[in-house]
């Protein structure tokens, strides 16, 4: 099956003309898709229904899922793409109608109470005295928060050679180490990259890819036990440990049902 590429238009914040405060969008994709760099005039809520999808602003990379969603603020290029299978849902906000909850992308936890609000604003039939209502909860109850699956992704030709290597295979057991005798360089040295360029340390950042990788596989419906074994554990209660480190929730939330 041939990947689809869309077109979109890089466009600046500011008013449109929107028949409610929050309107919805949802699609199942069909095949592979791939979305170039573009931006809205509106804030966006990218959240899934089923499985996961990608959107990379810059060198960060996050994976939406339905447990973690992304805010979006009007007029920043972002480029995503999504597997095939994938429900994506999004939800767009009317700029002027609202303040962004963040000057920049962050993670937006899809609770129960939030999915039942947004989901109920997809009814048609929906009067306007409770549509009012209904977006005036889901604003009050939206709020950015700590657990997102983010990836600050190195661009230095140092680091390169790691990047590549594991997000081809994200079970690649190569330690800092051996990575440091491959690319003739102190162990030091690629410590200090990857501070300088992601924030973070080469095992925080090995665990993010691993996570990242994880989760697209779960939402595929792979067993917890496969999956940890193709992202480099030994174990499923060992994955599940780090799992939990790095995304602040089991496994199984993003399981697909």
């Amino acid at each position: 099956m041939t990947r689809e590429t869309r077109t979109l238009p890089a466009l600046a914040a500011g008013p449109v003309e929107m028949p409610f405060v929050i309107l919805g969008w949802s699609e199942t994709i069909a095949r592979d898709t791939t979305w170039n760099e573009h931006s809205h005039p509106f804030h966006e809520l990218l959240w899934n229904e089923r499985g996961a999808s990608t959107a990379v602003v810059g060198a960060r990379a996050w994976t939406v899922t339905p447990a973690l969603g992304l805010w979006m603020p009007a007029g920043t290029l972002h480029s995503g793409s999504a597997i095939v299978g994938t429900c994506c849902r999004a939800n767009f906000f009317g700029f002027g109608t609202m303040t962004s909850i963040s000057p920049t992308p962050v993670g937006v936890e899809i609770t129960p109470l939030l999915r039942l609000l947004l989901e109920r604003l997809a009814d048609t039939e929906l009067s306007p005295g409770s549509r009012a209502v209904t977006e005036a909860m889901v604003l009050d109850v939206l709020t950015p928060s700590s657990r997102e699956l983010l990836l600050n992704v190195p661009t230095s030709d140092l680091l390169r050679p790691i990047v590549e290597a594991l997000r081809n295979d994200p079970g690649d057991p190569r330690t800092l180490t051996d990575w440091a005798s491959h690319l003739g360089v102190s162990a030091r040295t690629i410590t200090r990259a990857f501070n300088a360029e992601t924030g973070t340390s080469f095992a925080r950042w090995v665990a993010a890819v691993r996570a990242q990788h994880a989760v697209a596989l779960l939402a595929r419906g792979w067993e917890v036990d496969v999956v940890a074994e193709e992202v480099g554990y030994r174990s499923a209660s060992a994955f599940g440990a780090a799992f939990r480190r790095t995304t602040g929730l089991t496994p199984g939330a993003f399981r697909a049902r």
